[in-house]
């Protein structure tokens, strides 16, 4: 009777145990991703603004279309440019690991590398939508409280990631995740070297498309501080994206809607 009863003891402790385990760091980061992105077909608009010394020096405008690939589960995304009038309606295109630029003026398309600068400590890589459980291998660093974008105290996991491919923008990130929504709280994103390039904070939740989701991020020079790039998501839509946007011979012919 008392050898039964250990079994089920050692039973009920086991099964409480597989209930109660924490999730890995994988899954923390899978799970942010999705607060961060729809897991269908979605379009927004996305405007930079640079501010130097608290001064804005520039801006810009872009409507994003994306769609996730249903092999690979990254997103594929096109990026047209709305503002200023100079640039109104060049094209990027993010497609596997390929990134295109498209110039209707010139007709051509150059490849550009997702590190590239596109307006202040905004990049390239980081307008396009990403899924970053896909490209990173994440590992638990702790947990602890941070300063959240609108500097309010927040218990969150740090997740360290590392780079599965040479063709993201980072090497190395550390992330912040809110322990009880799985919500980014921010991100600081290093070079090879291990030099910090730059600290993003993603603030502003409101729900859009059934999920509450940042609507700003505020990323910040690793080196000078006073140099900050601010994106504002607004006019979220879950709208179909045809595969033939997706396409780099379809740039000459897409008609913005």
């Amino acid at each position: 009777m008392k050898k039964q009863c250990k079994s089920l003891l050692a039973l009920l402790a086991f099964c409480m145990g597989t209930a109660w385990a924490a999730p890995s760091a994988q899954e923390i980061l899978a799970a942010s991703d999705a607060v961060r992105n729809p897991d269908f077909s979605f379009g927004l608009t996305n405007t930079l603004i640079e501010y130097r010394k608290g001064q804005q020096t520039d801006t810009n405008t872009l409507a994003i279309y994306s769609k996730a690939d249903a092999s690979s589960g990254q997103f594929r995304s096109l990026v047209r440019f709305v503002a200023p009038a100079r640039d109104t309606n060049k094209l990027m295109l993010y497609s596997g690991k390929d990134l295109w630029f498209f110039d209707p003026s010139s007709k051509a398309s150059i490849r550009l590398s997702p590190q590239q600068r596109l307006l202040g400590q905004a990049s390239n890589g980081d307008v396009v939508t990403v899924n970053l459980a896909k490209d990173y291998g994440a590992q638990l660093a702790g947990e602890e409280d941070t300063q959240d974008g609108e500097r309010k105290t927040r218990h969150c996991y740090k997740l360290a990631l590392s780079a599965q491919t040479p063709d993201v923008s980072y090497p190395r990130i550390d992330i912040w995740i809110d322990t009880g929504n799985h919500q980014p709280i921010k991100a600081r994103y290093y070079a090879d070297s291990g030099q910090l390039l730059k600290t993003a904070y993603f603030r502003h939740y409101q729900r859009h498309l059934g999920q509450e989701r940042p609507t700003e991020t505020v990323i910040i020079d690793g080196l000078d501080p006073t140099w900050v790039t601010v994106m504002r998501f607004t006019d979220w839509t879950r709208r179909e994206v045809p595969d033939a946007w997706l396409q780099r011979d379809y740039l000459p012919r897409f008609k913005p809607e």
